[in-house]
């Protein structure tokens, strides 16, 4: 198995998620006791998270490339963004580190695709649903994105750094989801893109009238991919 090296703790709660599901993706293809040769470099969040919103995206470009660099000091042979926003940086990721970076959008795509989908939206954060750092990519690989109205954008930003962050779950919020939904339903999306590592501590396929594309789910089976290439 080959190793790989997680950039968490942006948030913890959906970094811990990773973990689990890598996990029990060895443990379903190898057998019971078998698990993930993996390291987890887990950032404090409150400096990442104070230089977003002002901006500062160098800062948080430091403290990322820092954590690429010691994960591939401890022999980690590719490099797993655990959070969409940060894919904002994934060139300074790349450029800091000669390893294997496994994107995030690239595999909630091949998902669509392998769906026969055309038009899906995206939910995150205001940094993912307004800066074109994942829409761009999506659209190279033949998706049409929508993203909610400017007017709903800070409402589901909130929700994410004020509830999801700290493993706060309230039903009112999943409502406000569920009506982002509705409307991106209604504008001809076939499926919705959580795009967001936390989102899906909130909403599962029983609250969504789409078909949920989950980018946690996803890039964590990538990364299972990627550990058992050439496994027997």
């Amino acid at each position: 198995m080959r190793t790989i090296g997680l950039i968490g703790g942006m948030s913890w709660e959906s970094s811990a998620e990773y973990y689990r599901i890598i996990n029990q993706g060895v443990r379903a293809r190898l057998g019971p006791l078998r698990s993930a040769p993996l390291l987890l470099y887990s950032v404090d969040f409150g400096p990442v998270e104070q230089a977003q919103h002002a901006e500062r995206w160098h800062e948080a470009a430091a403290i990322l490339c820092d954590a690429a660099r010691r994960l591939q000091a401890g022999g980690a042979e590719a490099i797993v963004l655990c959070t969409n926003t940060m894919h904002r940086l994934a060139e300074d990721i790349t450029a800091a580190v000669p390893l294997p970076f496994l994107h995030i959008a690239d595999p909630v795509a091949h998902a669509a695709c392998q769906r026969g989908l055309r038009t899906v939206g995206l939910l995150g954060t205001a940094f993912t649903m307004q800066q074109p750092f994942l829409r761009t990519r999506l659209e190279a690989q033949g998706l049409a994105v929508l993203v909610p109205p400017e007017a709903a954008q800070p409402a589901l930003h909130a929700i994410i750094y004020a509830e999801l962050c700290a493993g706060i779950v309230r039903t009112a919020s999943r409502e406000v989801y569920r009506h982002a939904i509705d409307a991106l339903a209604a504008r001809g999306a076939q499926a919705v893109i959580l795009g967001c590592t936390e989102i899906s501590l909130l909403l599962q396929q029983q609250h969504s009238v789409l078909p949920l594309l989950d980018s946690t789910l996803l890039h964590a089976h990538a990364a299972v991919d990627f550990v058992l290439d050439g496994e027997g």
